[in-house]
């Protein structure tokens, strides 16, 4: 059976940078929706949420009130997408302040290990930051060892 977490942080204090050789941009659907589909297929090959999206999936998610081009980081070498953070702010909870959320945070397998999760990760965190958010949260299967291990180093519990 599958167990999910839900993990939290503040957003109050500083987030600094984390020093990288990788250039981030902002998802521009016009020239990156395929090429970020495809890797997301990889990524999550597996996963019963994320993977075996069709284009019209992710056009769905881009057509939700919620979406924002500007809250969704890529990480590029050598002109291809080797990691990206999908940010979410959620304005519709009751009586509380908007919670950000970092919606789907991946690394092309054959990039993981050179800490780029933790890169993406951060820019999300700061992104959210600057939007004036308090606080972050994320959902994560209870098996995925790494994962957790990655959102705990970024202030995540």
């Amino acid at each position: 059976m599958r167990h999910i977490l839900k993990l939290h942080r503040s957003l109050i204090d500083p987030i600094p940078h984390i020093p990288h050789n990788y250039q981030f941009i902002i998802f521009n659907p016009a020239t990156h929706k395929e090429e970020w589909l495809a890797l997301n297929n990889t990524i999550f090959a597996h996963h019963p949420d994320q993977g075996n999206w069709a284009m019209q999936d992710l056009e769905n998610k881009m057509n939700e009130p919620w979406f924002d081009p500007a809250g969704f980081f890529l990480c590029m070498h050598d002109e291809k997408i080797v990691g990206f953070c999908w940010t979410k702010i959620h304005h519709d909870f009751v009586n509380q302040d908007p919670v950000g959320e970092l919606y789907v945070i991946g690394v092309d397998p054959a990039e993981s290990g050179k800490g780029i999760g933790k890169a993406v990760c951060t820019e999300g965190l700061i992104y959210l930051k600057e939007k004036g958010v308090k606080q972050a949260m994320l959902y994560v299967d209870d098996d995925n060892e790494a994962g957790k291990g990655l959102y705990k180093t970024l202030g995540f519990n």
